[in-house]
Protein backbone atom coordinates (compact mmCIF):
# COMPACT_ATOMS: atom_id res chain seq x y z
CA UNK A 1 0.00 0.00 0.00
CA UNK A 2 1.14 3.66 -0.30
CA UNK A 3 0.09 7.23 -0.78
CA UNK A 4 -0.74 8.73 -4.02
CA UNK A 5 0.42 12.66 -4.89
CA UNK A 6 -0.21 14.35 -7.68
CA UNK A 7 1.72 17.38 -7.47
CA UNK A 8 0.61 20.52 -10.23
CA UNK A 9 -0.31 17.56 -12.81
CA UNK A 10 -1.31 18.82 -16.27
CA UNK A 11 -2.09 16.76 -19.04
CA UNK A 12 -2.05 19.18 -22.33
CA UNK A 13 -3.71 16.89 -25.44
CA UNK A 14 -2.92 18.59 -29.21
CA UNK A 15 -5.74 21.46 -30.51
CA UNK A 16 -7.03 21.87 -27.22
CA UNK A 17 -7.41 25.61 -26.07
CA UNK A 18 -7.04 24.64 -22.23
CA UNK A 19 -5.51 21.27 -20.48
CA UNK A 20 -7.37 18.21 -20.44
CA UNK A 21 -6.21 18.54 -16.85
CA UNK A 22 -4.87 21.65 -14.95
CA UNK A 23 -1.93 21.85 -12.35
CA UNK A 24 -3.64 19.04 -10.41
CA UNK A 25 -2.74 19.12 -6.39
CA UNK A 26 -3.75 16.25 -4.44
CA UNK A 27 -2.44 14.30 -1.65
CA UNK A 28 -4.49 10.64 -1.27
CA UNK A 29 -3.30 9.18 1.82
CA UNK A 30 -2.29 5.07 2.49
CA UNK A 31 -5.14 3.41 2.64
CA UNK A 32 -7.70 5.62 1.56
CA UNK A 33 -10.61 5.27 -1.09
CA UNK A 34 -10.60 8.47 -3.40
CA UNK A 35 -13.19 8.75 -5.61
CA UNK A 36 -13.14 11.52 -8.60
CA UNK A 37 -16.09 12.90 -9.85
CA UNK A 38 -17.79 15.33 -12.23
CA UNK A 39 -19.57 15.34 -15.30
CA UNK A 40 -18.50 13.90 -18.65
CA UNK A 41 -15.45 15.48 -20.07
CA UNK A 42 -14.42 16.97 -16.92
CA UNK A 43 -10.96 15.19 -16.84
CA UNK A 44 -11.49 12.56 -14.32
CA UNK A 45 -10.25 9.28 -16.75
CA UNK A 46 -7.57 11.47 -17.35
CA UNK A 47 -6.27 12.48 -14.25
CA UNK A 48 -6.58 8.13 -13.68
CA UNK A 49 -4.84 7.39 -16.74
CA UNK A 50 -2.20 9.34 -15.81
CA UNK A 51 -1.45 8.06 -12.68
CA UNK A 52 -2.00 4.37 -14.43
CA UNK A 53 1.00 5.69 -16.99
CA UNK A 54 -1.65 5.45 -19.64
CA UNK A 55 -1.54 9.36 -20.65
CA UNK A 56 1.95 11.66 -20.22
CA UNK A 57 2.12 14.24 -18.09
CA UNK A 58 3.24 17.32 -19.62
CA UNK A 59 4.18 19.55 -16.47
CA UNK A 60 4.35 18.41 -12.50
CA UNK A 61 4.70 15.15 -10.86
CA UNK A 62 2.74 12.05 -9.22
CA UNK A 63 4.12 9.92 -6.69
CA UNK A 64 3.19 7.06 -5.32
CA UNK A 65 4.49 6.47 -1.52
CA UNK A 66 7.99 8.35 -1.70
CA UNK A 67 8.96 7.21 -5.84
CA UNK A 68 8.37 9.52 -8.39
CA UNK A 69 6.54 7.79 -11.29
CA UNK A 70 6.03 10.46 -13.57
CA UNK A 71 8.05 9.07 -16.12
CA UNK A 72 7.88 5.82 -15.72
CA UNK A 73 5.66 2.99 -18.00
CA UNK A 74 2.40 1.78 -16.54
CA UNK A 75 4.22 -2.17 -15.88
CA UNK A 76 6.68 -0.17 -13.28
CA UNK A 77 4.13 1.61 -11.22
CA UNK A 78 2.75 -1.15 -8.93
CA UNK A 79 -1.31 -0.47 -9.95
CA UNK A 80 -4.26 -2.70 -11.01
CA UNK A 81 -6.47 -1.13 -12.96
CA UNK A 82 -10.28 -2.10 -13.39
CA UNK A 83 -12.11 -0.89 -16.10
CA UNK A 84 -15.78 0.22 -17.64
CA UNK A 85 -15.47 -2.80 -19.85
CA UNK A 86 -14.23 -5.34 -17.80
CA UNK A 87 -11.44 -5.98 -20.58
CA UNK A 88 -11.63 -10.29 -20.03
CA UNK A 89 -10.14 -12.40 -22.78
CA UNK A 90 -13.10 -14.24 -23.84
CA UNK A 91 -11.25 -17.68 -24.47
CA UNK A 92 -10.34 -17.47 -20.75
CA UNK A 93 -12.20 -19.26 -17.65
CA UNK A 94 -12.77 -16.80 -14.71
CA UNK A 95 -9.23 -17.83 -13.50
CA UNK A 96 -7.17 -17.89 -16.34
CA UNK A 97 -8.42 -14.49 -16.47
CA UNK A 98 -7.55 -13.93 -12.72
CA UNK A 99 -4.13 -15.46 -12.78
CA UNK A 100 -2.89 -14.22 -15.93
CA UNK A 101 -0.86 -11.04 -15.19
CA UNK A 102 0.80 -13.59 -12.15
CA UNK A 103 1.60 -16.08 -15.02
CA UNK A 104 3.04 -13.39 -17.60
CA UNK A 105 5.08 -12.34 -14.60
CA UNK A 106 6.07 -16.29 -14.23
CA UNK A 107 5.00 -16.73 -11.06
CA UNK A 108 5.27 -20.42 -9.90
CA UNK A 109 1.84 -22.32 -10.85
CA UNK A 110 1.27 -23.31 -6.79
CA UNK A 111 1.58 -19.57 -6.00
CA UNK A 112 -1.08 -18.37 -8.99
CA UNK A 113 -3.81 -21.18 -7.62
CA UNK A 114 -3.25 -20.42 -4.22
CA UNK A 115 -4.02 -16.18 -5.17
CA UNK A 116 -6.80 -16.78 -7.39
CA UNK A 117 -8.79 -19.14 -5.31
CA UNK A 118 -8.45 -16.62 -2.08
CA UNK A 119 -9.42 -14.11 -4.05
CA UNK A 120 -12.23 -16.13 -5.35
CA UNK A 121 -13.02 -17.03 -2.48
CA UNK A 122 -13.03 -13.22 -0.97
CA UNK A 123 -15.36 -12.20 -4.54
CA UNK A 124 -17.45 -15.49 -4.41
CA UNK A 125 -16.69 -16.79 -7.20
CA UNK A 126 -15.54 -19.90 -6.38
CA UNK A 127 -18.29 -21.85 -8.68
CA UNK A 128 -17.28 -19.72 -11.35
CA UNK A 129 -13.95 -20.31 -11.91
CA UNK A 130 -14.06 -22.65 -14.87
CA UNK A 131 -16.42 -20.27 -16.54
CA UNK A 132 -16.15 -18.13 -19.70
CA UNK A 133 -17.13 -14.64 -19.45
CA UNK A 134 -19.94 -15.20 -22.17
CA UNK A 135 -21.42 -17.45 -19.49
CA UNK A 136 -21.35 -15.02 -17.20
CA UNK A 137 -23.82 -12.06 -16.04
CA UNK A 138 -22.22 -8.28 -16.14
CA UNK A 139 -22.00 -8.55 -11.90
CA UNK A 140 -20.14 -11.78 -12.31
CA UNK A 141 -17.70 -10.67 -14.77
CA UNK A 142 -17.35 -7.25 -12.68
CA UNK A 143 -16.47 -9.30 -10.32
CA UNK A 144 -13.89 -11.38 -12.18
CA UNK A 145 -11.87 -7.70 -13.24
CA UNK A 146 -11.97 -7.26 -9.69
CA UNK A 147 -10.22 -10.27 -9.13
CA UNK A 148 -7.74 -10.03 -11.29
CA UNK A 149 -6.92 -6.78 -9.55
CA UNK A 150 -6.67 -7.98 -6.24
CA UNK A 151 -4.68 -11.28 -7.13
CA UNK A 152 -1.98 -8.82 -8.13
CA UNK A 153 -1.59 -7.40 -4.57
CA UNK A 154 -0.91 -4.39 -5.92
CA UNK A 155 0.20 -0.80 -3.91
CA UNK A 156 -2.84 0.81 -5.48
CA UNK A 157 -6.22 -0.11 -7.14
CA UNK A 158 -7.38 2.10 -10.20
CA UNK A 159 -11.15 1.72 -11.06
CA UNK A 160 -12.23 3.92 -14.14
CA UNK A 161 -16.34 3.33 -13.71
CA UNK A 162 -16.75 -0.05 -13.36
CA UNK A 163 -20.53 -0.09 -12.52
CA UNK A 164 -21.43 2.02 -15.22
CA UNK A 165 -21.96 -1.24 -17.67
CA UNK A 166 -24.49 -2.77 -14.67
CA UNK A 167 -28.45 -2.09 -14.07
CA UNK A 168 -29.61 -0.13 -11.53
CA UNK A 169 -30.01 -2.83 -8.25
CA UNK A 170 -27.11 -4.38 -9.50
CA UNK A 171 -25.26 -1.69 -9.77
CA UNK A 172 -26.11 -0.39 -6.17
CA UNK A 173 -25.18 -3.99 -4.92
CA UNK A 174 -22.03 -3.87 -6.54
CA UNK A 175 -20.69 -0.24 -5.24
CA UNK A 176 -21.62 -1.38 -1.28
CA UNK A 177 -19.64 -5.04 -2.36
CA UNK A 178 -16.47 -3.03 -3.76
CA UNK A 179 -16.53 -0.50 -0.69
CA UNK A 180 -16.73 -3.42 1.94
CA UNK A 181 -14.22 -5.10 -0.12
CA UNK A 182 -11.89 -2.13 -0.14
CA UNK A 183 -12.12 -1.64 3.76
CA UNK A 184 -11.18 -5.26 4.15
CA UNK A 185 -8.20 -5.13 2.07
CA UNK A 186 -7.35 -2.22 2.58
CA UNK A 187 -5.50 -0.77 -0.43
CA UNK A 188 -4.99 2.27 -1.37
CA UNK A 189 -8.11 2.83 -4.19
CA UNK A 190 -8.54 5.84 -6.71
CA UNK A 191 -11.94 5.21 -8.30
CA UNK A 192 -13.68 7.46 -11.19
CA UNK A 193 -17.42 8.28 -11.47
CA UNK A 194 -19.79 10.72 -13.28
CA UNK A 195 -22.68 9.59 -10.38
CA UNK A 196 -22.52 11.70 -7.95
CA UNK A 197 -24.34 9.36 -5.38
CA UNK A 198 -21.53 6.14 -5.65
CA UNK A 199 -19.27 9.49 -5.03
CA UNK A 200 -21.44 9.96 -1.92
CA UNK A 201 -21.96 6.62 -0.85
CA UNK A 202 -18.68 4.83 -1.56
CA UNK A 203 -15.70 7.01 -0.83
CA UNK A 204 -13.43 8.22 2.13
CA UNK A 205 -13.13 11.37 0.21
CA UNK A 206 -14.03 12.68 -2.86
CA UNK A 207 -12.43 15.06 -5.11
CA UNK A 208 -14.95 17.17 -7.71
CA UNK A 209 -13.60 17.91 -11.21
CA UNK A 210 -14.76 20.43 -13.57
CA UNK A 211 -12.98 21.29 -16.77
CA UNK A 212 -10.21 19.75 -15.68
CA UNK A 213 -9.67 21.76 -12.20
CA UNK A 214 -9.97 20.30 -9.03
CA UNK A 215 -12.88 22.31 -7.11
CA UNK A 216 -13.05 20.86 -3.85
CA UNK A 217 -11.81 18.06 -1.91
CA UNK A 218 -13.58 16.24 1.31
CA UNK A 219 -15.32 13.98 3.10
CA UNK A 220 -19.18 13.72 1.36
CA UNK A 221 -20.42 15.20 4.17
CA UNK A 222 -18.35 18.32 4.14
CA UNK A 223 -18.61 18.58 0.34
CA UNK A 224 -22.74 18.38 0.53
CA UNK A 225 -22.96 20.69 3.54
CA UNK A 226 -20.21 23.31 2.59
CA UNK A 227 -19.75 23.45 -1.38
CA UNK A 228 -16.85 25.43 -2.16
CA UNK A 229 -19.03 26.85 -5.15
CA UNK A 230 -21.64 27.00 -7.15
CA UNK A 231 -20.87 24.27 -9.78
CA UNK A 232 -19.98 22.09 -6.43
CA UNK A 233 -23.33 22.50 -4.96
CA UNK A 234 -25.31 21.74 -7.81
CA UNK A 235 -23.38 19.13 -9.10
CA UNK A 236 -23.18 17.01 -5.94
CA UNK A 237 -26.69 15.96 -4.03
CA UNK A 238 -29.82 14.73 -5.99
CA UNK A 239 -32.18 15.83 -6.93
CA UNK A 240 -29.69 18.85 -7.77
CA UNK A 241 -29.76 22.18 -5.27
CA UNK A 242 -32.17 24.89 -6.95
CA UNK A 243 -29.72 27.91 -7.40
CA UNK A 244 -31.69 31.79 -7.72
CA UNK A 245 -29.66 35.14 -9.04
CA UNK A 246 -31.37 37.52 -6.69
CA UNK A 247 -31.26 41.02 -5.89
CA UNK A 248 -30.15 42.86 -2.65
CA UNK A 249 -32.23 44.93 -0.53
CA UNK A 250 -31.60 46.94 2.45
CA UNK A 251 -32.77 43.83 4.40
CA UNK A 252 -31.16 41.15 2.61
CA UNK A 253 -31.31 38.67 -0.32
CA UNK A 254 -34.97 39.00 -2.12
CA UNK A 255 -36.35 35.64 -2.95
CA UNK A 256 -39.74 36.25 -4.38
CA UNK A 257 -41.61 36.83 -0.75
CA UNK A 258 -38.22 35.93 1.21
CA UNK A 259 -36.21 38.05 2.67
CA UNK A 260 -32.57 36.57 3.49
CA UNK A 261 -30.71 38.36 6.14
CA UNK A 262 -27.20 38.62 5.34
CA UNK A 263 -24.82 39.11 7.70
CA UNK A 264 -22.00 41.86 7.93
CA UNK A 265 -18.96 39.92 6.31
CA UNK A 266 -21.33 38.87 3.57
CA UNK A 267 -22.74 42.27 2.50
CA UNK A 268 -19.04 43.42 2.60
CA UNK A 269 -17.87 40.68 0.31
CA UNK A 270 -20.40 41.49 -1.83
CA UNK A 271 -19.78 45.41 -1.95
CA UNK A 272 -16.48 44.74 -2.65
CA UNK A 273 -17.04 42.86 -5.45
CA UNK A 274 -19.12 45.89 -6.88
CA UNK A 275 -22.17 42.75 -7.34
CA UNK A 276 -25.80 44.14 -7.47
CA UNK A 277 -26.91 40.49 -5.99
CA UNK A 278 -26.01 37.16 -4.85
CA UNK A 279 -26.51 33.67 -6.04
CA UNK A 280 -28.56 32.16 -3.69
CA UNK A 281 -28.77 27.91 -3.37
CA UNK A 282 -31.31 26.20 -1.51
CA UNK A 283 -31.57 21.92 -1.64
CA UNK A 284 -35.27 20.52 -2.91
CA UNK A 285 -35.45 18.79 0.86
CA UNK A 286 -34.59 22.48 2.44
CA UNK A 287 -37.84 24.08 1.45
CA UNK A 288 -41.00 23.26 3.96
CA UNK A 289 -44.50 23.79 2.47
CA UNK A 290 -47.14 25.70 4.14
CA UNK A 291 -50.68 25.10 4.44
CA UNK A 292 -53.04 27.03 2.12
CA UNK A 293 -54.59 28.85 5.37
CA UNK A 294 -50.86 29.97 6.28
CA UNK A 295 -51.17 33.68 4.20
CA UNK A 296 -49.25 35.52 7.02
CA UNK A 297 -45.58 33.74 6.80
CA UNK A 298 -43.38 35.15 3.76
CA UNK A 299 -42.99 32.95 1.01
CA UNK A 300 -42.14 32.24 -2.08
CA UNK A 301 -45.03 31.11 -4.58
CA UNK A 302 -44.84 28.39 -6.73
CA UNK A 303 -47.20 26.63 -9.55
CA UNK A 304 -46.60 22.90 -9.79
CA UNK A 305 -45.82 21.54 -13.27
CA UNK A 306 -45.05 17.87 -12.36
CA UNK A 307 -44.99 15.06 -9.42
CA UNK A 308 -42.31 12.76 -9.09
CA UNK A 309 -43.26 10.02 -6.62
CA UNK A 310 -40.82 7.23 -5.90
CA UNK A 311 -42.56 6.07 -3.33
CA UNK A 312 -40.22 6.59 -0.55
CA UNK A 313 -40.20 10.52 -1.67
CA UNK A 314 -41.90 12.59 -3.50
CA UNK A 315 -40.72 15.80 -5.30
CA UNK A 316 -42.49 18.76 -7.13
CA UNK A 317 -41.01 19.88 -10.33
CA UNK A 318 -42.05 23.64 -9.83
CA UNK A 319 -41.73 26.97 -11.14
CA UNK A 320 -41.70 30.76 -9.61
CA UNK A 321 -41.36 33.64 -10.97
CA UNK A 322 -37.52 35.35 -9.49
CA UNK A 323 -37.52 39.12 -10.39
CA UNK A 324 -38.41 39.29 -13.98
CA UNK A 325 -37.77 35.52 -14.98
CA UNK A 326 -39.57 32.23 -14.64
CA UNK A 327 -37.33 29.85 -12.73
CA UNK A 328 -37.37 26.06 -12.11
CA UNK A 329 -37.66 25.11 -8.55
CA UNK A 330 -37.60 21.35 -7.49
CA UNK A 331 -39.05 21.22 -3.83
CA UNK A 332 -39.07 18.03 -1.75
CA UNK A 333 -43.01 17.21 -0.21
CA UNK A 334 -44.48 15.64 2.38
CA UNK A 335 -45.44 11.60 1.91
CA UNK A 336 -49.11 12.70 3.62
CA UNK A 337 -50.16 15.35 0.97
CA UNK A 338 -51.13 14.91 -2.67
CA UNK A 339 -50.14 17.12 -5.34
CA UNK A 340 -51.77 18.38 -9.00
CA UNK A 341 -50.24 19.73 -11.98
CA UNK A 342 -51.34 23.33 -11.62
CA UNK A 343 -51.72 23.36 -8.37
CA UNK A 344 -50.23 26.50 -6.51
CA UNK A 345 -47.70 26.25 -3.27
CA UNK A 346 -46.37 28.37 -0.75
CA UNK A 347 -42.93 27.69 0.55
CA UNK A 348 -40.74 28.48 3.32
CA UNK A 349 -37.03 27.59 3.71
CA UNK A 350 -36.24 26.13 6.88
CA UNK A 351 -33.38 27.63 9.10
CA UNK A 352 -30.12 27.00 7.69
CA UNK A 353 -31.25 26.21 4.67
CA UNK A 354 -29.75 28.76 2.48
CA UNK A 355 -26.61 28.33 0.76
CA UNK A 356 -24.88 31.74 -0.40
CA UNK A 357 -22.59 32.29 -3.37
CA UNK A 358 -20.47 35.08 -5.14
CA UNK A 359 -23.03 35.96 -8.02
CA UNK A 360 -19.68 36.72 -10.09
CA UNK A 361 -17.40 34.46 -8.97
CA UNK A 362 -19.90 31.77 -7.93
CA UNK A 363 -17.65 30.65 -4.81
CA UNK A 364 -18.82 30.42 -1.55
CA UNK A 365 -19.55 33.04 0.87
CA UNK A 366 -17.79 31.76 3.77
CA UNK A 367 -19.84 33.28 6.53
CA UNK A 368 -23.22 31.51 6.10
CA UNK A 369 -24.72 28.45 7.44
CA UNK A 370 -25.76 26.05 5.05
Amino acid sequence: MASVTFDKATRRFPGMERPAVDTLDLEIADGEFMVLVGPSGCGKSTILRMLAGLEDVDSGTIRIGDRDVTQLPPKDRDIAMVFQNYALYPHMTTADNMGFALKIAKMRKEDVRHRVTEAAGVLDLGDLLERKPKSLSGGQRQRVAMGRAIVREPRVFLMDEPLSNLDAKLRTQTRTQIASLQRRLGTTTVYVTHDQVEAMTMGDRMAVVKDGVLQQVGTPREVFRSPANAFVGGFIGSPSMNLFRVPLTGEGAELGGLVVPLRPAVRRAVSEEGAAGILLGVRPERFALLSSEDLETPALDLVVEAVEDTGAVTYLHTTAKVGPETVDVVVRAPERRRHAKGEQVRVTVQPGGFHLFSATTERRLQDTAG
